[in-house]
């Protein structure tokens, strides 16, 4: 479905790196989102998405990352909740590489493999500014599997490969063992949050972007 209106880069120009803040919309016939994110926050999180289920794993996600992060969307959950959760990710997805801003002084890379139960995920990020995504290992019930009712876990591998897309990064995602789709979802949101918090840190030894190409 076409855009109505998109707005975005509300970050000022003169951005710092101590200011790595973003606000980002979107407004389509289907959802309308709007992200706020402080790189540097503490995981505050003011999350409504319509999605019960979805809104625990985003709230578990600013809470592993440390980002602040505000999400009030509003679509057509009536029909199904996939459209709300994938322009979710793509406008999260967009203020994250926003935030971001040129990239210097961060650690780059981060990794983290979390325990929940029965589960082992791990997730590795690269804020290279070249998007792809990796994903494996699942099984085969996170493909029907619904929770709560409105939540079908097949859903996860689409948001996290938009969300990759769109944050202009490398993820690699691989669920090591698990049963419980709850607790392999949650993991996964957790796993990333810590990826990507330990790849956005500053590293007090980098003074300028890390990379020889002296870009990302």
């Amino acid at each position: 479905m076409p855009d109505m209106s998109y707005a975005s880069r509300d970050r000022a120009d003169a951005q710092t790196s101590k200011d790595r803040i973003a606000r980002v919309e979107r407004a389509t016939k289907e959802t309308t989102i709007a992200v706020d994110i402080n790189l540097d926050g503490t995981g505050k999180a003011d999350i409504q998405t319509g999605v019960p289920f979805f809104d625990h794993m985003l709230q578990s996600f600013a809470n592993h990352s440390l980002i602040d992060l505000t999400i009030h969307a509003s679509g057509d959950t009536e029909i199904d909740s996939h459209h709300t959760v994938e322009d979710t990710a793509i406008v999260l997805g967009q203020a994250i590489n926003e935030a971001l801003g040129d990239k210097r002084g961060i650690v780059r890379f981060g990794s983290a493999t979390i325990p929940m139960d029965e589960t082992l995920v791990e997730a590795v990020v690269d804020l290279s500014g070249r998007p792809y995504f990796v994903m494996r290992g699942e099984p085969d019930q996170i493909l029907t599997s619904v929770i709560g009712g409105h939540y079908a876990t097949v859903i996860n591998r689409h948001f996290f490969e938009t969300l990759t897309f769109h944050a202009r990064i490398n993820l690699h995602l691989i669920c090591h063992h698990g049963r419980d789709p709850h607790h392999i979802t949650e993991a996964e949101f957790k796993a990333v949050a810590r990826a990507i918090r330990a790849a956005a840190a500053k590293d007090p030894r980098e003074t300028g972007i890390p990379s020889s190409k002296g870009a990302l």
